[in-house]
């Protein structure tokens, strides 16, 4: 079995989708024929993602399998902390699937920085 992946990023956000396959293909060969097929898709694609749209025919023309999320078995979230260890709801029986259920005290806030690396230009 190999696996493959395909990101995709637009400012802040990013998208990954991976793809397993029974045979190797070469990873040049990989990139043409993602290629290609984002030429064919990009400007008709009804998925929320390009990386989606571009699985979804890697796996109808070529034999790949798309691992997404509705194929998922289950999800574990995974911390240090017991209380946020949790098996993820599946169904959509939640408000909000991307989100664990909020008991006690918590406060969560955000915080945005612009990075500028060392080695960057500064002018």
């Amino acid at each position: 079995m190999h696996f493959y992946e395909l990101h995709e990023g637009e400012g802040d956000v990013f998208f990954d989708v991976m793809l397993f396959r029974d045979d190797e293909m070469d990873a040049e060969e990989f990139f043409g024929v993602v290629q290609s097929i984002r030429r064919q898709v990009q400007d008709s694609f009804e998925t929320d993602t390009l990386v989606e749209a571009i699985a979804q025919e890697l796996e109808r023309q070529y034999g790949f399998v798309f691992i997404s999320d509705d194929r998922l078995t289950a999800a574990v979230n995974v911390s240090k902390i017991d209380d946020d260890n949790f098996l993820a709801d599946l169904d959509g029986d939640d408000l909000d699937d991307d989100m664990p259920k909020v008991t006690g005290d918590a406060d969560y806030r955000a915080v945005y920085a612009e990075f500028q690396p060392p080695d960057a230009d500064l002018n």
